[in-house]
């Protein structure tokens, strides 16, 4: 196959795709940073946490 082929393939496939909407992207994207925040902020803690109770164990 050459690439000329590839991409008239490639093109032919992405008229099958369905996208999503605005609204759909937008919604998407906001739960995934506000997971990725809150993942954040549990990990931060958990370093906050134990950094704490390592300085405590250590004096």
């Amino acid at each position: 196959m050459n690439l000329l082929a590839y991409f008239k393939e490639v093109k032919a496939e992405l008229v099958h795709i369905t996208w999503p909407s605005r609204e759909e992207t937008q919604f998407l994207t906001a739960i995934v940073l506000g997971g990725s925040l809150l993942v954040g902020l549990y990990i931060g803690g958990l370093d906050y946490g134990l950094t704490y109770l390592l300085g405590l164990f250590l004096q």
